[in-house]
Parts: C-alpha cells; structure tokens; sequence
C-alpha cells in the first residue's frame, strides 16, 4: 500500500501547528509542517514533530495492567480493570463518602475535545468534590483575574500584535514555549515584522531569553517574583505625567480611585531597588507606554507562577485599559474562535472564596500543593486517586510527601500514555490513546487565538493494541457504576462498548458551539485545513457584547483583593530588606522539553542534554566558589537536590535557574527517562499554608529562595 498523507495539527500548545502525517498501512511514519495550511503556513517546533516519537514509543502502556501484591503489573482484560475500579471506588464512597475520592488533571486534558466533558461528567456523578489539576501549576490566577476584573474567567485579551506601536511580555519565553493564552504560530516571526516596521518589544524577564537573542525584542532584566511592583509603578507614573485615558476610564470602569491609592504605594524610585531596574528605566518605559500611539501588554507563566500572579495579571489589564488601549486596534483585543465563551465563565468573583480545610482557597480544583495534605492529614482524608494524563509525583512542589501520600491510598488509578513517575504507585494502570490516534478539533485555542480558526482532525492511526480514549474509559467505569453516562443514549449497549457510541452523538456539542458562529460541524471536517473565520479581532464591541460584570465596566479594584493587596505591602517589605544576597530560584524553559512530556524520547536528549542543570550567573559562581561542571547540593527548608552547574551570563546576579519536568531516578516505567534522570527542582519549591495565591489556587513556583553547597 503506497504512503498517505493526512492533514492533522499538533497538540501539544496552543498553536496547534498544522502538520502533515506520512501513514503506510495504518502506522503512523512521519510528521512534518504543513507548508499549505493558511494558519500556520508551515510553521511548527521540534516539539510538535517529535509527537511521531513518543506514538512509536515501546515504553508506551499498551494494555490494562493491575499491580499484584509483590508491586509487579498483570495484564488483565479491560472489562476486568473497569469492574474492578468501579467496585473499589463504589466500596470506599459508600464507606467513607464521596470525598474519600479524589482527581488530578494533568496539562494533556487540555488539547484532548472528548475527554474533558465525559471525565469531569464522571467526577460529577460520582460526587467528588476533592479535585486538583496542573493549572494551579500554570495558570489559575488568569482564570481568577478574568472573573474578578471581566466578570467572566473565560475572557483572556491579547495583544494585536500586527498593529501595536509598543509591547510589554512579561515572563514570557515564545521563542521556547510559543505564547500562553495567545495562539500565534511562529512567534518570533510575527515579532520580527512588528519591529521592522518600528514597534517597540520588550520581555520583562530575569535572564536574557531565547527570544531576545532570536531578535524577538529587548531585554528588560526583573528580580523574579517582583513583576507586580513594576506593573504597580508603571501605571502610577503614567498617572502621575497624565497619561490616563480620562474619557475610556470615566466610561467603562469602577473604582478608579481605588486602584490609584494602590499604586501610589510604589513609585518607580521605591521599587527599583526590589525590582532591580533603575528609577529612569522605569519611568522611561511608562512614558514610552503612555506616548505611544497603540500599545499592548502580554502576561505569561514566568509570573502566574510567582506569589501574587492574581495581582500581577489585574494589573496587566489595568496597565492596557487605563491608557485607553483595551479592546481597539493595536492594543489588547478578545478574540472569539468558533464560540463565544464568555457567559460560560461568568461569576462573581468574591464568591468563589471560601475558608478551606488546610487554608482560604478559591471554589474549584484544590491547590496543587495541598494534594499531600488531603491525603496524609485530612480528618477524611482522601483514599483513592483518579490521575489522568499528569504526574503530580513531579509537577508539585514537595515530592518527597508526594511519593509518601501515593503509598498510602488504597487505590491510585493512572489513566496516561506511559508508567510516569506517579504510575508507579498506581493499583491500576489504563492506557490511553495519543493525539495522533484519536479525533480532535483545535479546542485550546478558543478566545486567544491572534487568528481566529478551526480544524478538525481525523483519527491518523488506529490504537496500538488496547489504548483507548479517555472520555470512553470514563465513561466505561460511570456504567458499570450505574452513573450516567454516554451511554445512556445508547438502548442496548451491546458486545463491544467501544463502538456503539455515534461519531454524531460524541460531537454534538461541538457542533452545537460551531453552530452559533453560522459552521457546521460537517462543513469543518470537509475542508482538510478547517475553517478560518477572517476576521481577526479588531476591537470596539467588547462593552456591547462580550464584559460580563453586572454593571457592563471593568472592576479596576476589586474589593476582594483587599487582602491581597496588604500582603503585597508585607511582601515587599520583605524583599526590600532581604537586599540581593539571597539566590532566587527561577524556572527555565528548554527546547527539548515540555513539562515532563519528553522525557523517555532519546532523540530530545542528545548533544549533552540527556540531564538538567543549575544555571548560574558566573559572578554568583565565583562568590561561591562554584566552577562550571561542579556538582552542588540545591537546598532549602522544603528540600535538597543535587546538579551540575553551567555558566550563564545572561541571568541577573542572584538568580538561578533549572528546568522543570526532570527526576525519574524512580521511574521504572520509562527506561530511557530513568536512565537519563536529571534532578526535580520542584522538590524544593514550598507547599502547604502560604505555599499558594489564596486568590487563585495558583502555587508558588519561581522566585524560591535557595542555598548552594559545593560536593
């Protein structure tokens, strides 16, 4: 049979790349960009063709496994592993109630249409309250800050890059990591024009990132964790030299005055000393934000993983509005895509927060760090673990309670595409299909994509063996737990309940959603690139038809941030008189890894980077007595780790910096991983009471105070 090529996208973020898939017999060959698709227009990163190799991988769960009492994995028939799951979970409910139960999410799930609705209408139907996901790892404060200043946690404004005069990023890196909540294919391209028709770029950073030397913009170098100060000064001295939109700002927003008297606590000469950027340097961007003719500002992981990313993404919104560059060309706009979310995420704010077992929380999926807490010291603690495609093992701070709350449940179920770290403890291993094996449209990036389109991809190859979708196996243990389910639809489920459920009933909703912008479902799949909508967001209708705030105007200071906004006082106190001495632990990203998803794929760890290292600026090494190759110990009160050093001059003095996602000396499951481990920084990052922004669930990752010790 002669190779065939299928038009499919990546998903890995929210670009969702076109790729070309080379397939002979059903087996999946090869991935390339898709130079004809009208989106991308052939554009996609290592990362998105390396996803052929991780479907080809022989370490890949391939059957249902359950572990017997010597810890090795049985292969046992899925009807067996869906009985026995239902049975023990049902047991444990109906012993100690529902929230004896509980879920991790992993980062996947995201650009997975099927699985979300059917795994969550699971944990709904089930009762379980006692959720958490890999978003209060990433970006839960953006949901917070949504709802608290739009009304609505689905509203996400992004810079129209191909008109702004003048854009900020904050803790950004897209020449690495693409944009977050932004979809826009070939970032530094897109940069690029800008600057070559005169736009200013400038990434808020504590290092000089990739996407700098790319000639993406310029380097403005912050002390980590400090980004709220700077966004507080900006917007004082724009105040202060009248740069404020006097008519958008006395139209369409409240409390004013109060967002004012905040940031009248930080004028650029108070914080320069804790942000580390020099009084003119600030006032010299403010000035510079507030002349120019259109300006944007963009927000990214590198400070939603601070302390006060809550605070920091308002005042990011507040930073575009009160100089009158919200939701009008070549500021920040809302995107729609193929539906208009906003409703969806409507909300008042200061309802969702609430005095939580362990600490005030926000309503939702529990914060990250305080998953050990709820099973080792909960007065019902959770007993049983739901973990779909993540690794909490080694995406949470404090791994070593980590792996101590996984011995202690009686019953772990892992649903993923491998034996991670965390599936080591698991009683039941359920394999699940990868993207390229399953159907999917380009859901991630709903509301932020800088081009406003979708596509459907069809199934590349079918399942290797007994994987299966995720929405089916969740779907598969509601039944058999007498839940409902999709299968409810069905009269007479028959032999095989994998094949009774309608392509037409899966979809329905999507097509639904389709609907509302005038494309079908149908008319979608027909066209191998999708559908492009054309008409890139231009601002100016946001006020009529998208704010969801009772009043229709942005919350400029949200009286639920009061809290907040006193602790960030006592923050800054803090770090003003801890002075630089201090080494500050910030995350890398790195081009060969996503999160942990790589880590088993040899390929992505060739030329030296089969471990991660401690970077370190060399003046921090030679005050330290710290020569590059040296193995130190990385240590503070919540753990030690131990890595080797290289050089980097492009960190702030008193600034490291490691990679996450690393850390599989355990992980018996991986064997290239295992063989390749590198050491977790992640062990060192703090959990429990104060480990996490009580606005947001968000935890406290970047900017961790940590000690060197030379082996």
């Amino acid at each position: 049979m002669p190779t065939e090529t299928i038009h499919t996208f990546c998903r890995v973020c929210e670009p969702a790349c076109g790729l070309i898939a080379e397939v002979e017999n059903g087996e999946l060959l090869k991935l390339s960009p898709d130079r004809d698709h009208p989106v991308t227009k052939g554009f996609a990163c290592n990362k998105g063709i390396a996803g052929v190799d991780i479907h080809r991988d022989p370490d890949r769960l391939a059957h249902p496994m359950r572990r017997n009492e010597s810890g090795a994995y049985d292969r046992i028939a899925w009807d067996e592993a869906v009985g026995d799951v239902a049975s023990k979970t049902r047991a444990l409910i109906d012993r100690y109630g529902p929230d004896s139960v509980g879920y991790y999410v992993g980062n996947p799930t995201a650009f997975n249409t099927l699985c979300g609705p059917h795994m969550f209408s699971f944990f709904r139907e089930a009762g379980l309250r006692r959720g958490f996901n890999s978003g209060t790892q990433d970006c839960a404060n953006k949901f917070a800050g949504g709802q608290a200043v739009f009304g609505s946690s689905t509203i996400h404004p992004i810079p129209d890059i191909e008109n702004t005069d003048m854009l900020l990023v904050f803790g950004c890196n897209p020449r690495v990591s693409h944009w977050s909540f932004m979809s826009i294919a070939d970032p530094i391209g897109v940069l690029k024009k800008a600057r070559a028709r005169g736009a200013k770029v400038y990434f808020v950073n504590p290092r000089r990132i990739e996407s700098v030397d790319s000639g993406g913009g310029d380097a403005l170098l912050i002390r980590p964790d400090t980004d709220v100060y700077l966004l507080a000064a900006l917007i004082h001295e724009i105040d202060r030299i009248g740069g404020f939109d006097d008519d958008a700002v006395r139209r369409h927003g409240v409390r004013v005055d109060a967002l004012r008297q905040f940031v009248r606590r930080y004028p650029a000469e108070r914080v320069a000393g804790v942000t580390g950027i020099d009084t003119g340097t600030i006032k010299r961007i403010a000035r510079e934000f507030s002349q120019a003719r259109t300006a944007s500002v963009h927000m990214s992981t590198g400070v939603n993983m601070g302390r006060q990313g809550t605070l920091c993404y308002w005042l990011v919104q507040m930073l575009s509005f009160v100089t009158g560059n919200f939701d009008r060309a070549g500021g920040n706009v809302v995107p729609v895509g193929f539906y208009e979310r906003a409703k969806a995420g409507r909300g008042a704010f200061a309802d969702s927060l609430v005095d939580g077992e362990f600490g005030p929380v926000r309503k939702g999926d529990l914060p990250g760090n305080l998953l050990s807490h709820y099973i080792l010291d909960a007065e019902n603690p959770i007993r049983a673990l739901f973990v779909t495609a993540g690794n909490p093992v080694l995406a949470i701070g404090g791994e070593q309670r980590l792996r101590e709350a996984m011995e202690k449940l009686e019953l772990l179920v892992v649903v993923d595409l491998y034996r991670n770290a965390t599936g080591e403890y698991a009683h039941y291993l359920l394999p699940s299909t990868d993207q390229f094996e399953r159907q999917d449209i380009n859901i991630t990036g709903l509301g932020v994509q800088h081009e406003p389109w979708v596509q459907f991809a069809e199934r590349v190859a079918l399942p290797r063996d007994e994987r299966r979708e995720e929405w089916w196996i969740f779907a598969r243990i509601a039944k058999e737990m007498r839940l409902r389910s999709v299968f409810d639809a069905v009269e007479d489920p028959g032999r095989d309940p994998g094949q009774e459920i309608s392509e037409e009933l899966l979809w329905s909703r999507i097509d639904h959603m389709m609907a509302t912008r005038g494309v079908s479902l149908e008319q979608v799949r027909a066209q191998p690139h999708g559908h492009v909508y054309g008409d890139p967001p231009a601002g100016g209708d946001f006020f009529e038809t998208r704010i969801q705030t009772d009043d229709k105007k942005i919350d400029c200071c949200p009286p639920a941030f009061a809290g907040a906004l006193e602790r960030c006082e006592t923050l800054f106190a803090q770090m003003d008189a801890e002075g630089t001495d201090r080494l500050k632990l910030v995350s890398r990203r790195e081009h060969n890894m996503h999160n942990s998803w790589y880590a088993n794929l040899e390929g992505m760890k060739r030329a030296g980077r089969d471990r991660n290292y401690l970077y370190m600026h060399p003046d921090d090494m030679a005050g330290r007595g710290v020569a590059e190759g040296d193995t130190v110990a990385l240590a503070n009160e919540y753990g030690r780790v131990e890595v080797a050093v290289k050089a980097d001059d492009a960190l702030m003095t008193g600034v490291v910096a490691m990679a996450h996602g690393w850390g599989n000396a355990k992980t018996s499951g991986m064997r290239y991983a295992r063989e390749t481990p590198g050491s977790n920084p992640n062990a060192l990052l703090p959990i429990g009471r104060d480990s996490y922004d009580v606005l947001s669930n968000q935890a406290f990752m970047t900017g961790v105070p940590v000690e060197i010790e030379v082996l």
